[in-house]
């Protein structure tokens, strides 16, 4: 049995898998991440920040969702889910229709993954409008667990 690190959960696929989810005015805290060339730079310090403004608030996050929106190459979006607005943090409220399907392994099949995801939404009848990575854990738990889930989930 694994045991869990203390830092990020232990990520069960099963309920992400090829799952349709439907969000109403779900909230998030946002932070913004330097990227070179879409390597995260500061994530750490970001994702910290938006932790503890959770944190400091009293207020939890239930599912542990942190959704990246890489902007551009310089710029990756982080939105922490929130179970409500967390005050002096950015919030974020997403609604919609937004369709998973869960990868694993290493970073570098990313486009391989963006590719077989953009298939799989074709091929059930919808058209992504917005992407969003969801790294499951960092790189220190993923090598603990024995693996590294990536979610993407787009809005469909």
């Amino acid at each position: 049995m694994i045991k869990e690190t203390g830092c990020c959960p232990i990520f069960d696929p099963l309920p992400w898998d090829g799952k349709l989810l439907e969000w109403h005015n779900k909230n998030f805290i946002k932070g913004s991440v330097f990227t070179l060339f879409f390597m995260p730079i500061n994530f750490g310090s970001v994702i910290t920040k938006l932790y503890k403004g959770l944190e400091a608030s009293g207020i939890k996050t239930t599912d542990m969702i942190c959704l990246s929106d890489h902007t551009s190459k310089w710029n990756m979006d982080i939105y922490l889910s929130a179970d409500k607005e967390v005050p002096g943090m950015e919030n974020i409220q997403l609604s919609g229709k937004y369709l998973s399907k869960v990868y694993e392994g290493n970073f570098n099949k990313t486009e391989e993954w963006c590719n077989d995801f953009k298939a799989y939404a074709k091929n059930n009848g919808y058209q992504v409008k917005k992407w969003f990575m969801w790294y499951t854990t960092c790189p220190k738990c993923a090598k603990e667990y024995g693996k590294n889930y990536v979610v993407i989930i787009g809005e469909v």
